[in-house]
């Protein structure tokens, strides 16, 4: 039997495998609001058997974005854009979904990645960005506003808001976001946090806003309903947020009765030395399952079925995330099953395109 398709709970929520569907930003709303394209590219990811699809970074705040076309569910507007895109995946998947709620920042305000991803100026419709305090992501780019403790508080009903608009709409999982250099992890990270207040300084200052929030979003969002958390592991650079401050927030987070932990790492600083190769993000998560009764999740660059299998069956991590590979081969998890002697859910309209030396691959819903 195979472990990587064995069912795995997150709190009430139970997964048919431990495939994840990890978010990715498409950089394709209207003004935060879900369009054709996103009913298009998560329809065809709805029918790919993971365990669990969970939507782009979501934006709790009409700056939040790291683009101007980020998805957003800050008001009524965009909130009806998504019910009709949950209605539309509904009406064909059983798929559970997820929804990451995030901010980016000081990483806002920029361009989309195909047209060069820098900050947009004031004539390029750009906008003031915030952070933990007033330093810029590149030198280039124009300071963030430190955000005042009333800013704080604003931020917080943010995120509060858009949690109850996510349950509104019937997602099944909540993610708070707080990875990849955005602003959660810029008050995370010394090198970007130089507060000297409650919410900067010492670990447990510059943990407190995301602990905070975490704590506000599992108040509001349904009990039956899990709650996890995405993080950067190590921005690899020298003196800043490292994986011995991580596993201490993971802790703290475990404490708070947290439903899994995210690992990714990277992106808060140009600084950074990343030695990519495969499973090269793998060891931190196992390091913080070591720490943590929650299951743990594991990225970076699994790209084959026996890889993935393994990470799970030696107990590096409870589950894997796939992005890139998954963008690149939408039925990755279902050429795993077949890979792995497992069997796996499909659409009944495609069941046809079952190949003859894996009769018996798919499940009957």
């Amino acid at each position: 039997m195979s472990k990587l398709f064995e069912p795995i709970s997150l709190g009430n929520l139970t997964l048919a495998n431990r495939i994840i569907v990890a978010p990715m930003c498409q950089y394709s709303s209207d003004h935060g609001k879900a369009t054709s394209w996103h009913h298009a590219h998560l329809g065809q990811l709805s029918f790919s058997g993971a365990g669990l699809l969970i939507l782009e970074a979501t934006a709790v705040e009409a700056i939040g974005g790291i683009t101007p076309r980020d998805l957003g569910l800050w008001d009524d507007e965009t909130e009806a854009a998504m019910k009709s895109l949950v209605t539309s995946i509904r009406d064909n998947s059983r798929i559970p979904l997820g929804l990451q709620l995030g901010h980016a920042g000081r990483k806002a305000s920029c361009q989309v990645p195909w047209e060069g991803g820098k900050q947009l100026t004031p004539e390029q419709a750009g906008w003031q960005t915030i952070s933990s305090s007033a330093l810029p992501f590149a030198e280039t780019d124009t300071a963030p506003q430190a955000m005042t403790l009333e800013r704080i508080a604003q931020l917080k009903k943010a995120y509060v808001d858009s949690a109850k608009r996510a349950d509104r709409l019937g997602f099944d999982l909540l993610e708070l976001h707080g990875a990849h250099g955005y602003l959660l992890h810029q008050f995370l990270s010394p090198l970007a946090n130089q507060r000297n207040d409650q919410y900067g300084g010492s670990l447990e200052n510059r943990m407190r806003l995301l602990l905070e929030i975490f704590q506000e979003l599992r108040a509001v969002f349904p009990a039956n309903k899990p709650i996890g958390v995405r993080i950067s592991a190590t921005d690899w650079v020298d003196g800043g947020w490292d994986l011995e401050q991580s596993v201490t927030l993971a802790k703290e987070l475990d404490k708070l009765g947290c439903d899994y932990i995210h690992v990714s790492s990277g992106g808060l600083s140009p600084q950074q030395k990343i030695s990519v190769g495969p499973n090269y993000q793998v060891p931190f998560a196992e390091r913080i399952k070591q720490e943590v009764k929650m299951p743990v999740i594991a990225v970076g660059l699994i790209t084959e079925p026996e890889q993935a299998e393994a990470i799970i069956n030696t107990g590096q991590a409870d589950m894997i995330a796939l992005a890139r590979g998954i963008l690149y081969n939408p039925r990755w998890p279902w050429h795993a099953a077949a890979k792995l002697g497992a069997k796996i859910s499909a659409p009944k309209q495609y069941w046809r395109s079952e190949p003859h030396n894996v009769k018996g691959l798919f499940l009957s819903e």
